[in-house]
């Protein structure tokens, strides 16, 4: 079937499905390009920085206007965070395991409640504090495996990783502006970081096409993709297809380079997706219906 015959709902699971597959390569390119992090976090921010430029002076000799990239200094904050994310993602890329960085990540949603909590008054409803308890207890034994394998630092950056994102989430929430494109100027920001730190370790990469092929198209279309998804579908609905990552980045890993992840990974691992699915059809079913499509309405 066309795609422009679909129902505007099932537009959203096909769009919002396609970029939480998309982003389920990001880790197994990062591997792929076999390189040192700093010189990695360069080459996969620039390639993002320069698709989004061009886009930009697209959209600005098409239209003649372009939408803004960052709306005011809240728009600069929330840039901030993406970019220190980014660094802190692939920190822990290099310094812990695929299933630990997917499973600690998958913590960013609780994290946000959280922050929303205490800087919004939002406070959570009932099963979200249970998830994010059993989520606790998961992450809880992930860690405490790390600390007999040596990967507590890599597993600590994933944490921040997924911290910084919430903070970004919430910002942007509170400020009530259009981030839609923050996180991708972010990439300008992340470059530079990375460029800065290439002086003292020297440009390594033994495969660049994955991570030009990663920053250029993969992960560009990931975030363009889930960010459409909440046009047509609930938060709720939005949110479970993140945890394609979750579940296949390790997979693809496993495949790919035999890393095999510890039990206590597997164990802590398939507490926090238990709660993570709990908690979204939870929502799902005690949320309001997805907002109709502009083109349908």
């Amino acid at each position: 079937m066309p795609f422009k015959n679909l129902s505007p709902h099932a537009r959203g699971v096909l769009i919002t499905f396609l970029g939480g597959f998309a982003l389920s390569f990001d880790i197994p390119l990062v591997r792929l390009a076999s390189g040192e992090v700093w010189s990695i976090l360069t080459v996969r921010s620039l390639c993002t920085m320069l698709l989004v430029a061009a886009l930009w002076i697209g959209l600005r000799l098409r239209d003649g206007k372009a939408p803004v990239m960052l709306p005011g200094l809240p728009g600069i904050a929330v840039a901030l965070l993406y970019a220190i994310s980014t660094v802190f993602f692939l920190l822990s890329v290099f310094n812990t395991s695929t299933a630990n960085v997917a499973f600690i990540l998958a913590f960013n949603p609780m994290f946000g409640a959280l922050l929303s909590w205490i800087f919004m008054g939002e406070k959570p409803r009932p099963i979200t504090f249970a998830a994010m308890a059993a989520m606790t207890v998961g992450v809880v034994i992930i860690v405490g495996s790390s600390l007999e394998g040596g990967h507590l630092f890599g597993d600590a950056m994933a944490g921040c990783s997924a911290l910084c994102i919430a903070a970004a989430l919430t910002l942007s929430r509170a400020s009530g502006r259009d981030f839609g494109y923050t996180p991708l100027v972010a990439t300008a920001i992340s470059a530079m970081i990375g460029g800065l730190l290439i002086v003292d370790t020297g440009f390594v990469i033994s495969n660049p096409f994955w991570i030009i092929l990663n920053g250029l198209i993969v992960t560009p279309f990931a975030f363009w993709a889930l960010a459409v998804g909440p046009k047509y579908l609930s938060a709720a609905e939005t949110g479970m297809f993140y945890l394609l990552e979750t579940v296949l980045a390790p997979i693809w890993v496993w495949l790919l380079f035999a890393e095999q992840p510890p039990v206590a990974t597997l164990i802590g691992g398939g507490i926090i997706l238990a709660a993570l699915v709990w908690h979204s059809l939870a929502s799902v079913s005690t949320t309001d219906p997805a907002p109709t499509s502009p083109d349908t309405a």
